[in-house]
């Protein structure tokens, strides 16, 4: 057991598996004291101690544990390639551009976009901006010396706790998502990005299918067990005068 100075939370190491002294694995606790940490914190705080993808990201240098949806996802349906310009959309800490510089290569652009600033990243350039800003998608365009071949999106807004307000929120900036993608991809091009389950996730897929050739849903294994989150994945981008 691992205890913090008096009158702090503590963090405690309880057998797994079946309960016997050949369990498998250990599963770490987190206690409070006096209150001081909320119910909710404890719980994510626990989430993060025992999830196999945090403790795999730290071994394999990954900025974050959603890595591993991009890899998966990649590894399904082919979408990063060498050479490739690709936008990354509220990009902070940085693991969705770390793969995806790394599968495009040299030859290709990663431009990382958030309104927070994030630590340098080799074969990434990130942008400090908004981009639901008007002049967002010209400024990225020039940035990249063109039109992106993908848009991803893994943001997520601040949960509240409330299933249906959560929803709504992490769904509004999947749309605004969306419109963005249409100004800079190039034709063929892909746009990614996280939803949650909860009924308005079906007009989204409605809007984007008039605009790309597949689209689909996508919910890789590192998604946490339980958690209402899935990837829209679009492909096949038609252009006209939204992709000129």
């Amino acid at each position: 057991m691992v205890r913090r100075s008096s009158g702090c939370d503590f963090v405690s190491a309880a057998k797994g598996g079946s309960g016997h002294e050949g369990g498998r694995g250990l599963k770490i606790k987190v206690g409070t004291k006096h209150g001081r940490r909320s119910q909710s914190s404890k719980l994510w705080l626990e989430r993060q101690l025992n999830d196999p993808y945090v403790a795999q990201a730290k071994r394999d240098g990954y900025r974050s544990r959603a890595a591993y949806k991009l890899i998966e996802i990649d590894e399904r349906y082919s979408l990063l390639k060498p050479g490739q310009k690709i936008v990354d959309l509220g990009a902070a800490p940085g693991g969705w551009a770390q793969v995806a510089a790394a599968k495009v290569g040299a030859r290709g652009r990663v431009i990382g976009i958030d309104l927070l600033d994030i630590e340098t990243l080799a074969g990434v350039e990130f942008a400090m901006m908004d981009f639901n800003e008007a002049d967002a998608p010209d400024r990225l365009k020039a940035m990249l010396g063109g039109q992106a071949e993908g848009v991803m999106s893994d943001m997520a807004a601040n949960t509240t706790g409330h299933r249906k307000t959560d929803h709504l929120r992490i769904m509004g900036l999947a749309d605004l998502a969306a419109q963005f993608a249409r100004e800079v991809l190039s034709p063929g091009g892909f746009f990614l990005s996280k939803v949650f389950q909860g009924g308005t996730e079906g007009e989204l897929l409605a809007d984007l299918k008039r605009d790309f050739a597949v689209v689909r849903h996508v919910k890789p294994k590192a998604s946490r067990a339980g958690s209402p989150e899935l990837y829209v994945l679009a492909t096949g981008f038609r252009g006209g005068d939204a992709g000129a």
